[in-house]
């Protein structure tokens, strides 16, 4: 079965012609994989990065090393930089990134576990991102950030219909 959020996605790039690149760290691949179960997905979905480790996001992504040394791996300046290498390095209409603690360890009282980044680049310069904070665990963490994730791109793809 498919996920109806994926869907959506799917459905409403094709619909336009767009296509989608994503960059994932603490979701772990898991937005690619609930994009690419649905049927027709080859037309938008470009490709993702798994850039777990910060050395990743520098070398894969093109992250800069003063933002990581600045702000962490989990920041929103670092998942608006995810997004935006993303987009550009696999051509991509809108590049996605997730960035977070998924426990469950890892946390600190300034970034605790079930804190997640998401951002989206667009070609056009539209650019948006997000916090979250989860209670469950690494697995549900990780769903629900997927999920979140999916639901960005669903209003950022309505914004741009206004």
């Amino acid at each position: 079965m498919t996920d109806p959020s994926a869907e959506r996605v799917v459905q409403t790039l094709n619909a336009r012609g767009g296509t989608l690149a994503v960059a994932e760290s603490c979701t772990g691949g898991l937005i690619g994989h609930l994009l690419t179960g649905v049927p027709g997905s080859s037309r938008c979905f470009r490709g993702g990065v798994i850039a777990y480790a910060n050395a990743a996001k520098v070398a894969l992504l093109g992250v800069p090393e003063a933002l990581l040394r600045q702000h962490g791996g989990v920041s929103s300046a670092v998942a608006m930089a995810m997004a935006a290498g993303v987009r550009e390095r696999l051509d991509a209409d809108i590049g996605l990134a997730v960035t977070g603690i998924a426990g469950p360890s890892g946390g600190t009282p300034a970034k605790p576990v079930g804190l997640v980044y998401l951002a989206l680049a667009g070609r056009d310069g539209r650019a948006v991102s997000s916090e979250r904070i989860w209670t469950g665990d690494r697995e549900a963490n990780k769903a629900e950030s997927a999920q979140a994730a999916l639901r960005l791109i669903e209003e950022f793809l309505q914004a741009s219909d206004k």
